[in-house]
């Protein structure tokens, strides 16, 4: 029994001994096989990887040649646009240059044919000069072989002929001033006059040169002025009648000296009123307008002054001037209506036709 127990164990030690070499030589293999396959799989991988990045690497090598190109190409590009520009600017330069060395030889050679043209009439001034004194002096020898005198008599008797020529002009200028400053003052006085007359005019002169023009609102005050004034310095130039715009509500002063003008801007300013539309051009349309009208007016008054004073044959220019007395006063009295109602209202018709150049017989001669 002992004995095959020894035996079997024996038997499995050999056992061992023999399957021991053999399963780990297996392992080995298979770790090795493993191992191979690990290695290739690796090495594949790593060729993949590799390929990857070698595809990559070129990918951003072609691009990074291709931005290389593209900067390069732009850069070009923009070295050879400022290359132009400059070319440009040094081609305009040299025109510019150019034509200012052309002014100036044009000028130089200008400059030197004057100079030669000066130099020469120099030396014909010099030569003349020196011929006249030549002249001079053997004139004045013969003079005073001729006369008798000697060159300080001969002043003397100049002097003197020149004092008497001075005298005489110099009353003359002096008349021509005291004329001069004559007229002056008297066309100042007239002015200065007429100056006080206007600053010192009684009331009823003043009512009497003046005319109100009623507005809707006070808004209307500035479109008469217009935009900077224009409006109303159109308005004043074609009238020549001056507006007053203050601060009296809902009203517009006209002043003026002349009655008719007044009339003419106080027609044409309620025509603006009413239309609405304020502008130069439809101010100057409205006052010539007004101007028609005002003239119509004075006509029909001068016609209907001589129907009723039975007086016929008068000169038109007559009926005007009968018709604008319409528009004028005395002492606050209407002057046509007064010729009118007045015992000499014939010696007035009388009077202006003798002025205009009639008989005074109502008949003006031709």
């Amino acid at each position: 029994m002992i004995a095959y127990v020894i035996v079997a164990l024996v038997a499995v030690a050999v056992t061992l001994l023999i399957a021991v070499p053999v399963t780990s030589r297996v392992a080995i293999a298979r770790k090795e096989a493993r191992d191979a396959e690990t290695v290739g799989q690796a090495e594949a991988k790593a060729r993949s990887i590799i390929d990857d990045a070698i595809k990559t690497a070129n990918t951003k090598k072609r691009e990074a040649l291709l931005e290389a190109k593209e900067e390069n190409m732009k850069a070009k590009n923009e070295q050879e646009k400022e290359n132009r520009e400059r070319r440009a600017e040094l081609q305009k330069y040299e025109k510019r240059v150019m034509s200012k060395e052309e002014a100036l030889d044009k000028k130089s050679e200008t400059l030197e044919r004057r100079e030669n043209k000066l130099t020469t009439r120099e030396n014909e001034l010099k030569k003349k000069e020196k011929r006249v004194d030549e002249l001079h002096d053997q004139e004045i020898e013969r003079l005073e072989q001729i006369s008798g005198w000697t060159s300080e008599q001969a002043k003397d008797y100049l002097l003197k002929s020149v004092e008497e020529e001075v005298r005489i002009d110099t009353a003359k200028l002096y008349r021509e001033l005291e004329s001069e400053a004559k007229e002056e003052a008297s066309k100042k006085a007239k002015e200065y006059v007429v100056t006080a007359i206007q600053k010192c005019a009684v009331d009823h002169v003043a009512e009497s040169t003046i005319s109100v023009v009623q507005l809707p609102g006070d808004e209307m005050k500035g479109r008469i002025i217009g935009r900077e004034g224009r409006n109303i310095r159109t308005l004043e130039t074609l009238t020549g009648v001056d507006l007053i715009i203050d601060d009296t509500p809902e009203a517009v002063v006209l002043s003026s000296f002349d009655p008719v003008r007044r009339e003419i801007a106080r027609v044409a300013l309620e025509k603006l009123i009413v239309d609405g539309r304020i502008h130069p051009a439809r101010i100057e349309e409205t006052v010539e307008k007004a101007r028609k009208e005002v003239d119509n007016i004075i006509r029909e008054a001068g016609e209907q002054a001589a129907l009723e004073t039975d007086v016929h044959g008068i000169h038109p220019e007559l009926i005007k001037l009968l018709g604008r007395m319409k528009y004028r006063t005395s002492y606050g009295q209407n002057a046509l209506k007064h010729s009118i109602e007045g015992d000499y209202n014939m010696v007035t018709v009388a009077k202006v036709q003798k002025l205009a150049g009639g008989d005074g017989s109502g008949r003006v001669q031709r």
